[in-house]
């Protein structure tokens, strides 16, 4: 081996949960999904709705940090995907509130 040429790196660098972590972020996803499954079969009233955009947006957020490892990358790609988040969010608000006034009677 010559002077200039290097070798690479023998550590590696462990970056995310370790599987029993997986596991339980599984089994806790799980237990949300099945709340939002809940919400057909119990009528929540007024709070139905709110309840399945809280359970969607900690759903997106435990996938997004764990499963895509944004909570170990670049601060570019978890600005980019909360902004989509945020984005989707004010769109659902946005449809709910246009189908309440839609479906308001006339004055």
């Amino acid at each position: 081996m010559s002077v200039t040429e290097t070798t690479p790196e023998t550590h590696e660098v462990h970056h995310g949960p370790s599987p029993r972590e997986y596991v339980r972020i599984a089994l806790f996803l799980a237990a949300l999904t099945a709340l939002e499954i809940s919400t057909y079969v119990v009528d929540f009233g007024p709070l139905g709705i709110p309840l399945l955009i809280g359970l969607m947006t900690i759903k997106f957020v435990m996938v997004a940090n764990f499963f895509m490892h944004l909570k170990f990358d670049n601060k570019l790609y978890t600005r980019l995907l909360y902004g989509g988040l945020g984005l989707a969010i004010s769109l659902y608000l946005i449809t709910l509130t246009v189908m309440l006034f839609a479906s308001a009677p006339a004055l």
